[in-house]
């Protein structure tokens, strides 16, 4: 007597109508999940192509000294294609020890608009490499932090990009020590020659926005706006403060002259960009030219040059650094330096993927010529 088949209830406790039926097979294809022996083989590559199974993996995987035809080689291709052949990326990586994965670890870089080109950079050059970035957001969780680098370490990625949202100095958690680890937007506290790092060259972009006022005749009386004591003395809070700070600094010199006036501001943010623009305004030698430390302070500063009656660049010329998206729309449009982050994301990816010296690699920021900038009234 045979025993009729059993019926396997799924985790929801429901019988399937078929069991190893056609219709099954066709329904896990379309939902994206073909059974393993629907899936195309090596072996069928090679054997709609006419050769063995090696040589077939010998073309498909770029290998040199095949002593195959030309023709070998396109109907090979050709195979691939017709069959919709991809290769099985985990037995591949059994054999290579690479996974074609690159983990890409931050604190607030992809909830945040002020640095999302540092991951469009990392993806456009990840994917023109054929490799796949997996993105992980800690929020500055210490704990969750572990959690993450640990998962990504367990999938076996070829390299790790850890970036920060402002640049600043990190401490590299020892786990990525022992891999190919480039650091975005960030340098390390520990020993900043040992690893890789990607920062924007804030020291040149300060001389940049300088030497811009220096052509328009501007000389004695440029002011600051944003000294700021915690973003200049705390490397783990800002490196950008102090080295734009220099740079500006630096061009006045070599020009023969220096600040005219600074002014601190409690934070980055338009309210202390106004306050402090007002400030300098009320000054019988009040500046003709102002350098705001980020463009957010500078749009406060149009503010306040509007409410007392005067304009932008007619009286006071302003020039900043950043590139918000909001620069450009500002009437007139915001002279500023850009970070580079695009640029900088597909560095780090060349460097986790290439290797390369350690230390800074520090990546120009281009001036953005708008209309704030004109010659002293």
């Amino acid at each position: 007597m045979v025993a009729a088949p059993t019926r396997v209830k799924d985790h929801f406790g429901n019988a399937p109508e078929k069991t190893g039926s056609h219709a099954d097979r066709d329904d896990a294809t379309r939902l994206g999940g073909p059974m393993a022996h629907d899936r195309v083989t090596l072996a069928d590559v090679a054997r709609r192509a006419g050769l063995s199974k090696t040589a077939a993996s010998m073309v498909l995987n770029g290998r040199e000294g095949t002593r195959l035809s030309a023709e070998a080689h396109q109907r090979v291709f050709q195979a691939a294609e017709d069959l919709g052949y991809r290769p099985n990326i985990a037995a591949r990586s059994l054999r290579t020890r690479k996974t074609a994965t690159i983990a890409f670890v931050s604190d607030i870089v992809a909830t945040t608009r002020f640095a999302g080109g540092l991951i469009r950079g990392a993806l456009d050059a990840a994917r023109e490499r054929d490799h796949v970035l997996l993105i992980a957001e800690t929020q500055g969780d210490p704990a969750f932090e572990r959690h993450a680098i640990d998962a990504m370490l367990d999938r076996q990625v070829d390299g790790v990009i850890y970036a920060a949202m402002a640049t600043r100095r990190l401490t590299v958690p020892p786990a990525l020590l022992a891999g190919s680890v480039v650091l975005l937007n960030a340098t390390t506290d520990a020993s900043p020659d040992d690893l890789p790092c990607v920062v924007p060259d804030d020291q040149l972009a300060g001389r940049a926005a300088v030497t811009a006022l220096l052509e328009n005749g501007h000389r004695d009386r440029i002011a600051v706006i944003g000294r700021n004591r915690l973003k200049e003395d705390d490397p783990q809070v800002s490196l950008a403060a102090t080295a734009r700070l220099e740079g500006i600094r630096g061009a006045l010199a070599e020009a023969g002259a220096a600040v005219h006036r600074e002014v601190s501001c409690p934070d980055w943010l338009p309210e202390h960009g106004y306050t402090a623009m007002r400030t300098l305004l009320r000054k019988p030698d009040r500046p003709t030219a102002v350098v705001c430390m980020n463009d957010r302070l500078a749009f406060g500063a149009y503010q306040a040059v509007a409410e007392a009656g005067l304009s932008v660049p007619r009286d006071v010329s302003v020039v900043s650094f950043d590139d918000d998206p909001i620069a450009a729309w500002l009437h007139p449009g915001l002279s500023t330096l850009a970070l580079p982050h695009e640029a900088m994301g597909r560095r780090a990816v060349d460097l986790v993927l290439d290797g390369g010296g350690a230390g800074p690699t520090l990546v120009p920021m281009d001036l953005r010529r708008r209309k704030s900038i004109a010659p002293p009234p």
